[in-house]
């Protein structure tokens, strides 16, 4: 092993670059040429791809987003265009290959490994937390601190106006995001894509509050599982309370890296590399209790991560 090189791609994910600067900097103390691959699948198809050392990745731990950019890809999915961009590594002399981020991210490291004599190995860089194998992403921790500092801002304004706020968070098919962040801020109700809406349910557990003598509601809905806004009109109709739709978008994917997701991608692109000169490949890196382990690439993408259903009761009895 002479050369590797590393990549983000997919949704960027705070802490990317924490991951990155710790490929750059292992592979370079262990006498490794380091290259960094430009958008992703996108990049390596054109070619774009720069040698890195410690002076490039300075200064970068702390910033959200990613400094090797990302991007979608098409023709990385054919066969022709997975071909063409074999032959730009090839024709570099990259020998492994470092691929942090989601889902696709991670099938297309897989294809990699099967298709190509590159040795690979992933990283999970996802805020949906939805990536089997690991205890938690890359991204995840930061993400949940913004949201939670954002509805917890939005508890004043509800409690000044007596109004009731409904939040949307990211969460297309997982409702991890919805889960803790509405747990860990006392929601009146969470709403996930792993469970069918009941919207008396909702409207019931809100009239509870009011009887008790809330002057604030707080709902917050994974984008996948409902529309904010059929909830909003649905509790107003039901409940009389005046209602607001907060969607708190892509605010969730950036800002600096909490120290959690810093250490955790400093772990993990440090033991990338590790795993790449002892010849390890179609792996990923997780992290299971506190232990950073190996798993197997392709089981980890074939098997479904489940929402924590304890902690989904949890929330409703506290609430």
């Amino acid at each position: 092993m002479k050369r590797i090189a590393v990549m983000t791609s997919g949704g960027d994910a705070p802490g990317m670059n924490a991951a990155i600067r710790a490929v750059v900097r292992y592979g370079v103390t262990k006498d490794l040429e380091v290259y960094g691959i430009m958008r992703g699948y996108a990049g390596m198809l054109e070619d774009d791809i720069k040698q890195l050392n410690f002076a490039d990745v300075g200064g970068i731990m702390e910033r959200g987003g990613t400094i090797l950019k990302t991007a979608r890809c098409q023709e990385f999915k054919v066969d022709r265009g997975r071909q063409e961009a074999y032959r730009i590594l090839k024709k570099h002399e990259i020998d492994g290959l470092v691929v942090i981020g989601g889902d696709g991210s991670l099938n297309g490291a897989a294809l990699v490994a099967a298709e190509s004599d590159l040795k690979v190995v992933g990283l999970p860089g996802s805020i949906d937390n939805d990536i089997s194998g690991t205890d938690m992403c890359i991204g995840v921790d930061t993400c949940l601190n913004t949201v939670v500092e954002n509805i917890q801002k939005l508890k004043d304004t509800a409690s000044s106006h007596e109004r009731a706020f409904i939040v949307e968070t990211m969460g297309r098919n997982c409702g991890y995001i919805a889960l803790i962040s509405g747990l860990t801020t006392g929601a009146e109700a969470i709403v996930v894509p792993e469970v069918k809406v009941d919207y008396q349910i909702l409207a019931d557990k809100l009239l509870a509050g009011k009887k008790r003598g809330k002057v604030n509601s707080i709902v917050v809905v994974a984008e996948g599982a409902a529309s904010a806004y059929t909830v909003a009109r649905y509790l107003e109709n039901k409940t009389g309370y005046e209602t607001r739709v907060t969607i708190l978008g892509h605010i969730q994917r950036g800002g600096s890296p909490t120290v959690s997701d810093r250490l955790l991608a400093s772990r993990m692109g440090s033991a990338a590399v590790e795993a790449l000169i002892n010849g390890e490949s179609n792996i990923m890196i997780g992290i299971q209790g506190n232990s950073i382990v190996p798993v197997d690439l392709n089981k980890a993408l074939q098997t479904r991560k489940e929402l924590d259903m304890t902690l989904y009761d949890l929330a409703n009895t506290l609430s």
